[in-house]
């Protein structure tokens, strides 16, 4: 065999996985259809989330509940078809966001939230790729008086237990940071811990020539069959066949069709996405990454402009796009920030792979010896590639993990 491993699907988790094994001394293979980095990693707000230690839960009370139903919403939107394709995966969503469930995951999520920024260190220093990354942090930004307050109260205590650094910036202070937003945004929580990248992809990119360096190969093909052969595994391609003793699987919101085939019926589900890039008018200038709070979307002073990135719509992956929720995002980032004509002809659309208990997929297959899994990382990926990569390659090179693994096994499904 020509490669000790075989790492399925070259987004952020896929490169840093095989740039973690890669620099164990195996010799691996990194497969995509695509370069590296030109799927859902491309598409993200580009933000590595240290704060991020609480995921995204079901919204529980009736207001938002009510709200979500209506439809009309820009951060959260769905097709029927969305809801029923994914509704045994809904419910259990549901049942873990239960306040005695949820306190039990939100410990264990930010034990791998905490190795993000030191894991992007490592990949960052050896891709030399640090003219793609800010240290300033990010910010929420609040339209009204009673959701700031209520915010400010929360990033406190998140602050407290988990060690994080924000500072809650008033009106005149926000308005000091950022002259050219609207007065509508009366507040905000800036988070001080996050990086951020100007080029999402290109990092990704950048990862993977660091990978390379190590003694790594990027594969191109479109996957066809993956199948035992003897006591390995062979992926069958449209460019050929590759044969490895190890597989991992990181191909995103693509890995449940394979997950089937091998008998493996995970409960995962997509949240798809959008973004769009603008220019900015009257010189106008942007020195933050922001989120609309309130509202539901991020803007993102990018390289190719202004990324505007939707919240998440439930819809089958490959379903014709639906632009309703980015224009009704696109109407609302104007009244707060200037932003010019549209730089692309049309959106882009990506899907996020989502589970249940809003933890991603870490581990070895509980019944095929050498597979293994690094999925459904939901809104994370791209902070959390790194962390997935250093911790999996301890797990597949026999070593003990830097956080306990368990709470992320495919076993909790099974």
């Amino acid at each position: 065999m020509k490669h000790d491993t075989l790492v399925l699907g070259a987004g952020m988790v896929g490169v840093g996985v095989a740039y973690h094994l890669a620099r164990r001394g195996r010799r691996v293979g990194l497969l995509d259809r695509r370069a590296p980095g030109r799927e859902t990693s491309y598409g993200n707000a580009g933000i590595i989330q240290r704060e991020a230690v609480a995921p995204h839960a079901f919204p529980r009370d009736m207001h938002t509940l009510l709200r979500v139903l209506g439809n009309q919403g820009v951060d959260v939107r769905y097709t029927p078809r969305g809801v029923m394709q994914a509704g045994r995966a809904l419910w259990q969503y549901w049942q873990h966001s239960a306040p005695e469930a949820y306190a039990r995951i939100v410990p264990e999520y930010a034990s791998l939230i905490a190795l993000s920024i030191t894991t992007h260190a490592e990949m960052i220093e050896a891709a030399d790729a640090d003219a793609l990354i800010r240290r300033d942090g990010w910010m929420e930004v609040f339209r009204t008086s009673g959701a700031l307050e209520a915010r400010f109260s929360e990033a406190r205590a998140l602050s407290e237990r988990f060690g994080l650094a924000h500072d809650t910036l008033s009106a005149g202070e926000l308005r000091e940071c950022e002259p050219d937003l609207d007065a509508q945004a009366i507040g905000a929580v800036h988070w001080r811990d996050p990086w951020s990248v100007a080029d999402p992809g290109a990092l990704v990119d950048a990862y993977a020539r660091a990978f390379e360096a190590e003694g790594g190969e990027c594969l191109q093909g479109e996957i066809q069959a993956i199948t035992r052969n003897g006591e390995g595994w062979r992926v069958t391609t449209d460019t050929g066949a590759f044969e490895a003793r190890d597989i991992v699987l990181a191909l995103g919101p693509w890995a449940d069709e394979w997950l089937a085939t091998l008998g493996y019926r995970l409960p995962l589900f997509v949240k798809r996405g959008y973004h769009m890039h603008y220019a900015m008018r009257d010189e106008a200038t942007l020195h933050h990454w922001l989120l609309d709070a309130e509202t539901g979307y991020l803007l993102s002073p990018m390289r190719a402009g202004i990324r505007l990135t939707t919240g998440a719509e439930l819809a089958p992956r490959d379903a014709p796009p639906g632009y309703a929720q980015l224009e009704a995002a696109e109407t609302a980032a104007r009244g707060l920030f200037p932003l010019g004509q549209r730089l692309e002809s049309r959106p882009w659309k990506g899907a996020r792979p989502c589970t249940p208990d809003m933890k991603p997929i870490i581990g070895p297959a509980p019944r095929h010896k050498g597979l293994w899994f690094a999925l459904g990382h939901a809104h994370q990926g791209f902070t959390l590639g790194p962390a997935t990569g250093q911790l999996l390659a301890s797990m597949m090179e026999g070593e003990v993990p830097a956080i306990e693994m368990e709470p992320f096994s495919a076993e909790r499904f099974l």
